[in-house]
Protein backbone atom coordinates (compact mmCIF):
# COMPACT_ATOMS: atom_id res chain seq x y z
CA UNK A 1 0.00 0.00 0.00
CA UNK A 2 1.22 3.47 -0.89
CA UNK A 3 0.47 6.31 1.52
CA UNK A 4 -1.92 9.01 0.40
CA UNK A 5 -0.44 12.34 -0.64
CA UNK A 6 0.86 14.13 2.45
CA UNK A 7 0.85 11.00 4.63
CA UNK A 8 4.03 9.68 6.23
CA UNK A 9 4.97 6.32 4.67
CA UNK A 10 5.35 3.30 6.91
CA UNK A 11 9.03 2.43 7.18
CA UNK A 12 8.21 -1.18 6.31
CA UNK A 13 6.64 -0.08 3.02
CA UNK A 14 9.35 2.26 1.75
CA UNK A 15 12.73 1.67 0.17
CA UNK A 16 15.93 1.90 2.18
CA UNK A 17 16.90 4.97 0.14
CA UNK A 18 13.57 6.67 0.86
CA UNK A 19 13.89 6.02 4.59
CA UNK A 20 17.46 7.32 4.67
CA UNK A 21 16.49 10.46 2.75
CA UNK A 22 13.75 11.15 5.30
CA UNK A 23 16.13 10.42 8.17
CA UNK A 24 18.68 12.83 6.71
CA UNK A 25 16.15 15.60 6.13
CA UNK A 26 15.16 18.45 8.40
CA UNK A 27 11.87 16.73 9.26
CA UNK A 28 11.43 15.83 12.95
CA UNK A 29 10.71 12.18 12.12
CA UNK A 30 12.08 9.58 11.70
CA UNK A 31 14.79 10.05 14.29
CA UNK A 32 16.97 8.19 16.74
CA UNK A 33 14.21 6.01 18.14
CA UNK A 34 13.27 4.73 14.69
CA UNK A 35 16.93 4.08 13.94
CA UNK A 36 17.21 2.11 17.18
CA UNK A 37 14.27 -0.09 16.22
CA UNK A 38 15.81 -0.83 12.83
CA UNK A 39 19.15 -1.66 14.44
CA UNK A 40 17.30 -4.22 16.60
CA UNK A 41 15.45 -5.61 13.57
CA UNK A 42 18.72 -6.06 11.68
CA UNK A 43 20.32 -7.75 14.68
CA UNK A 44 17.44 -10.23 14.82
CA UNK A 45 17.61 -10.83 11.06
CA UNK A 46 21.31 -11.65 11.29
CA UNK A 47 20.69 -14.17 14.06
CA UNK A 48 17.95 -15.77 11.99
CA UNK A 49 20.29 -15.99 9.00
CA UNK A 50 22.98 -17.82 10.97
CA UNK A 51 20.36 -20.18 12.37
CA UNK A 52 19.01 -20.88 8.88
CA UNK A 53 22.50 -21.82 7.73
CA UNK A 54 22.74 -24.25 10.64
CA UNK A 55 20.94 -27.04 8.83
CA UNK A 56 21.58 -30.23 6.90
CA UNK A 57 23.19 -33.55 7.88
CA UNK A 58 26.17 -31.88 9.51
CA UNK A 59 23.90 -30.08 11.96
CA UNK A 60 21.21 -32.74 12.36
CA UNK A 61 21.64 -32.85 16.14
CA UNK A 62 21.05 -29.11 16.57
CA UNK A 63 18.93 -28.24 13.55
CA UNK A 64 15.65 -28.23 15.49
CA UNK A 65 17.15 -25.93 18.11
CA UNK A 66 18.53 -23.68 15.38
CA UNK A 67 15.12 -23.52 13.70
CA UNK A 68 13.49 -22.48 16.95
CA UNK A 69 16.08 -19.73 17.30
CA UNK A 70 15.39 -18.59 13.75
CA UNK A 71 11.64 -18.42 14.30
CA UNK A 72 12.07 -16.46 17.54
CA UNK A 73 14.53 -14.12 15.86
CA UNK A 74 12.05 -13.39 13.07
CA UNK A 75 9.45 -12.40 15.65
CA UNK A 76 11.98 -10.05 17.22
CA UNK A 77 12.81 -8.68 13.78
CA UNK A 78 9.17 -7.70 13.34
CA UNK A 79 9.07 -6.29 16.87
CA UNK A 80 12.02 -4.03 16.09
CA UNK A 81 10.46 -2.84 12.84
CA UNK A 82 7.14 -2.13 14.54
CA UNK A 83 8.96 -0.23 17.29
CA UNK A 84 10.64 1.92 14.63
CA UNK A 85 7.30 2.77 13.04
CA UNK A 86 5.63 3.40 16.40
CA UNK A 87 8.48 5.67 17.45
CA UNK A 88 7.96 7.79 14.36
CA UNK A 89 4.20 7.96 14.92
CA UNK A 90 4.38 8.75 18.63
CA UNK A 91 7.20 11.25 18.30
CA UNK A 92 5.03 13.01 15.74
CA UNK A 93 2.26 13.14 18.35
CA UNK A 94 4.72 14.63 20.83
CA UNK A 95 5.64 17.32 18.34
CA UNK A 96 1.95 18.10 17.88
CA UNK A 97 1.55 18.46 21.65
CA UNK A 98 4.32 21.06 21.74
CA UNK A 99 2.44 23.05 19.08
CA UNK A 100 -0.74 23.34 21.16
CA UNK A 101 -1.75 26.91 22.08
CA UNK A 102 -0.46 28.35 25.33
CA UNK A 103 -2.06 31.78 25.52
CA UNK A 104 -4.27 31.28 28.57
CA UNK A 105 -3.57 29.50 31.85
CA UNK A 106 -6.01 26.77 30.88
CA UNK A 107 -4.30 26.26 27.54
CA UNK A 108 -0.91 26.13 29.20
CA UNK A 109 -2.17 23.47 31.64
CA UNK A 110 -3.71 21.39 28.84
CA UNK A 111 -0.57 21.72 26.74
CA UNK A 112 1.66 20.66 29.63
CA UNK A 113 -0.50 17.59 30.33
CA UNK A 114 -0.54 16.68 26.64
CA UNK A 115 3.26 16.93 26.45
CA UNK A 116 3.68 14.74 29.51
CA UNK A 117 1.29 12.09 28.18
CA UNK A 118 2.91 12.13 24.74
CA UNK A 119 6.41 11.88 26.23
CA UNK A 120 5.42 8.84 28.30
CA UNK A 121 3.75 7.23 25.27
CA UNK A 122 6.79 7.90 23.08
CA UNK A 123 8.96 5.91 25.48
CA UNK A 124 7.03 2.68 24.81
CA UNK A 125 8.69 1.87 21.45
CA UNK A 126 12.09 2.54 23.00
CA UNK A 127 11.34 0.08 25.79
CA UNK A 128 10.19 -2.44 23.18
CA UNK A 129 13.45 -1.96 21.28
CA UNK A 130 15.44 -2.59 24.44
CA UNK A 131 13.41 -5.73 25.15
CA UNK A 132 13.88 -7.06 21.62
CA UNK A 133 17.61 -6.33 21.67
CA UNK A 134 18.09 -8.16 24.96
CA UNK A 135 16.29 -11.19 23.55
CA UNK A 136 18.39 -11.08 20.37
CA UNK A 137 21.56 -11.17 22.45
CA UNK A 138 20.25 -14.19 24.36
CA UNK A 139 19.50 -15.96 21.08
CA UNK A 140 23.00 -15.15 19.84
CA UNK A 141 24.46 -16.64 23.00
CA UNK A 142 22.48 -19.84 22.42
CA UNK A 143 23.40 -19.98 18.74
CA UNK A 144 27.12 -19.36 19.01
CA UNK A 145 28.09 -22.84 20.33
CA UNK A 146 26.00 -24.69 17.74
CA UNK A 147 25.91 -22.41 14.71
CA UNK A 148 27.45 -22.96 11.30
CA UNK A 149 31.05 -21.91 11.73
CA UNK A 150 31.17 -20.42 8.23
CA UNK A 151 28.77 -17.63 9.25
CA UNK A 152 29.53 -17.21 12.96
CA UNK A 153 31.03 -13.79 12.25
CA UNK A 154 27.43 -12.70 11.69
CA UNK A 155 26.67 -13.51 15.32
CA UNK A 156 29.24 -10.84 16.13
CA UNK A 157 27.56 -8.54 13.60
CA UNK A 158 24.20 -9.22 15.24
CA UNK A 159 25.65 -8.42 18.65
CA UNK A 160 27.05 -5.13 17.36
CA UNK A 161 23.70 -4.24 15.78
CA UNK A 162 21.94 -5.04 19.06
CA UNK A 163 24.48 -2.94 20.92
CA UNK A 164 23.78 -0.03 18.57
CA UNK A 165 20.04 -0.46 19.12
CA UNK A 166 20.47 -0.43 22.88
CA UNK A 167 22.83 2.55 22.96
CA UNK A 168 20.63 4.56 20.59
CA UNK A 169 17.46 3.75 22.52
CA UNK A 170 19.22 4.57 25.78
CA UNK A 171 20.25 8.02 24.58
CA UNK A 172 16.64 8.87 23.72
CA UNK A 173 15.26 7.27 26.88
CA UNK A 174 17.55 9.38 29.04
CA UNK A 175 16.25 12.51 27.34
CA UNK A 176 12.65 11.42 27.93
CA UNK A 177 13.30 10.58 31.57
CA UNK A 178 14.52 14.11 32.21
CA UNK A 179 11.20 15.48 30.89
CA UNK A 180 8.81 13.20 32.80
CA UNK A 181 7.37 14.46 36.07
CA UNK A 182 5.39 11.36 37.05
CA UNK A 183 7.65 9.57 39.53
CA UNK A 184 6.29 6.07 38.88
CA UNK A 185 6.65 6.44 35.12
CA UNK A 186 10.11 7.92 35.49
CA UNK A 187 11.24 5.10 37.78
CA UNK A 188 9.93 2.53 35.29
CA UNK A 189 11.95 4.09 32.49
CA UNK A 190 15.02 4.40 34.69
CA UNK A 191 14.82 0.63 35.20
CA UNK A 192 14.55 0.12 31.44
CA UNK A 193 17.56 2.37 30.91
CA UNK A 194 19.52 0.36 33.46
CA UNK A 195 18.62 -2.87 31.65
CA UNK A 196 19.80 -1.31 28.39
CA UNK A 197 23.14 -0.35 29.94
CA UNK A 198 23.69 -3.87 31.26
CA UNK A 199 22.71 -5.41 27.93
CA UNK A 200 25.21 -3.23 26.06
CA UNK A 201 27.97 -4.94 28.05
CA UNK A 202 26.48 -8.35 27.21
CA UNK A 203 26.38 -7.45 23.51
CA UNK A 204 30.04 -6.46 23.61
CA UNK A 205 30.91 -9.73 25.33
CA UNK A 206 29.00 -11.75 22.72
CA UNK A 207 30.70 -9.93 19.87
CA UNK A 208 34.14 -10.49 21.36
CA UNK A 209 33.36 -14.16 22.03
CA UNK A 210 32.12 -14.71 18.49
CA UNK A 211 35.19 -13.08 16.98
CA UNK A 212 37.41 -15.25 19.17
CA UNK A 213 35.61 -18.40 18.01
CA UNK A 214 35.91 -17.39 14.36
CA UNK A 215 39.63 -16.62 14.73
CA UNK A 216 40.43 -19.89 16.52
Amino acid sequence: MRPERGETPLISNETVSSYLERLASGAPTPGGGAAAGLHAAQAAALVSMVAEFTSGPRYADVQEQAQQISEHARLLMRQGLFAAEEDERLFGALGAAYKLPKESSEQKSERSAAIQNATIAAAAPLASTVEASIEVIKLGQRLLPIGNRSVLSDVAAAAEAARAALATALATLEMNICSIKDIAQRDRLVQTASQASEAIAHAEELSAHARTVVAA
